[in-house]
């Protein structure tokens, strides 16, 4: 539930910006978040991987005890997402343009999206460090910490967002790269103070810099949970990016419409989201206790729950499409775009919450490799060949839909199929009984 919270503060701030975005500024700032927000998917694929990779091993190593494996995945991940953040800030800043074409992004929309992405690149080393505490914090059954600090930043962005991005009191018209720049502040001052708490409280996922090195054992095994996890992620990222190109050879209506469907999206799927990380966390650390009816229940109970709070955002996308979408447009043809969006993918929500639930079990076990073998299947063998198909056929976007809706429900059956195979019940780490770890709260 604070996860959900979180998240739900989070979508909060992302509504309230697409709203400046798209009702202060226009549809080609809309389309420029729209495309831009595909671009940074694709980049952070990276440490979105080490990061499953690193709170997977980390909740493994407190069911089994283990203090001194759980001390060598921090300082392990730590360094590694060092290292990462600087890796991808290189390459997204000699990209960013070149991607953006290839895109197809619309000619108007073009200019603003290349520099709206290359200040949000600067993020990188902060949301890199927010993403592996975050997790680190919830594999030690701590999910309230980062909530705190969450909050506090997003008060502080949603504040200065109007600021910078309109000029006010005193400060220059920034227009969409003020959001851009409120970002960066708010997560350098958010991130800081939560190390600085982290440290002055001996939190066991606190690393020390002074010491930080790499253990190799630990970090072949994060390599080796984590890759497949970043592969999937890439592959989640550039099948996005690919489906953003086919809508925006439709005008930029319909990339306005797209984004502000995806807001819509991201609302509805926050609890299957949120369920499914805690799922991931509590199956590992019952994996690494050899508790294996725990998982089952775990897994049943979150069925339940983020199946029948996703039908509810069901229920709400479809029946009051018009009146959500016009929180964001002003255009009505962008709005009946985004209105056949809704009435046909989010019938498809709850499948989407079904496989997340069942992906969690199947993450948390430390098999991220069949996980990402799903995504594939589900993306690149139904979503994207079939948005191709179907646009050239039809010549409507509303067949880009149809398609997105069938990578859901082939998703969510290849995904149940492996988890009652039963072939995810083993460990990915040596396991031992050691003293409980002081702090820690197994699930």
């Amino acid at each position: 539930m604070p996860m959900l919270l979180g998240n739900l503060i989070q979508s909060a701030y992302s509504f309230v910006n697409a709203v400046w975005v798209g009702k202060g500024l226009g549809e080609a700032e809309m389309g420029a978040v729209t495309v831009t927000g595909a671009t940074m998917f694709a980049l952070l694929a990276l440490a979105l991987g080490i990061t499953v990779g690193a709170g997977i091993l980390a909740a493994q190593f407190v069911g089994a005890r283990d203090t001194d494996g759980l001390r060598r995945v921090v300082q392990t991940s730590t360094a590694l997402m060092a290292i990462a953040s600087l890796v991808v800030f290189g390459v997204g800043e000699w990209l960013a343009a070149p991607v953006l074409r290839l895109m197809d992004t619309p000619a108007d929309v073009l200019p603003l999206a290349v520099d709206y992405t290359r200040w949000l690149l600067l993020l990188t080393p902060f949301l890199f460090g927010t993403f592996l505490i975050s997790s680190l914090l919830r594999a030690v059954g701590d999910s309230k910490t980062p909530l705190y600090f969450q909050t506090g930043g997003l008060v502080l962005t949603t504040a200065l967002d109007p600021v910078l991005m309109f000029g006010w009191l005193g400060c220059p018209r920034l227009g969409l790269n003020g959001t851009a720049i409120a970002n960066i502040i708010s997560q350098c001052v958010s991130k800081f103070a939560l190390y600085i708490w982290l440290h002055r409280r001996r939190n066991v996922t606190a690393p020390d810099w002074r010491r930080l090195t790499m253990d190799r054992q630990t970090l072949w095994l994060i390599l080796k949970v984590g890759l497949p996890s970043a592969v999937q992620q890439g592959l989640a990222a550039f099948g996005f990016l690919f489906i953003t190109g086919i809508v925006n050879a439709y005008g930029v209506s319909a990339t306005a419409a797209f984004g502000a469907a995806m807001r819509i999206d991201q609302m509805a799927l926050l609890p299957a989201m949120s369920f499914s990380v805690a799922v991931s966390t509590m199956t590992g650390q019952n994996i690494g206790a050899h508790q294996f009816d725990r998982v089952r229940e775990v897994f049943r109970w979150g069925l339940l729950i983020s199946g029948g709070v996703t039908l509810a955002g069901t229920v709400l996308a479809v029946s009051l499409p018009g009146l959500l979408l016009r929180a964001f447009l002003n255009d009505p043809e962008a709005i009946r775009i985004g209105t056949s969006y809704l009435m046909i993918v989010g019938a498809c929500y709850v499948c989407l919450a079904v496989m997340f639930v069942s992906n969690g079990v199947i993450n948390g076990a430390g098999q991220t490799l069949v996980t990402t073998l799903v995504t594939l299947l589900a993306l690149w063998f139904v979503r994207v060949p079939l948005a191709v198909f179907l646009s050239h056929q039809f010549h409507r976007v509303e067949a880009v839909w149809i398609a997105v809706a069938a990578g859901f429900a082939v998703g969510m059956i290849a995904s149940l199929g492996y988890y009652y195979s039963g072939r995810w019940k083993r460990a990915v780490i040596p396991l031992k009984s050691v003293a409980p770890i002081e702090g820690v709260v197994v699930g």
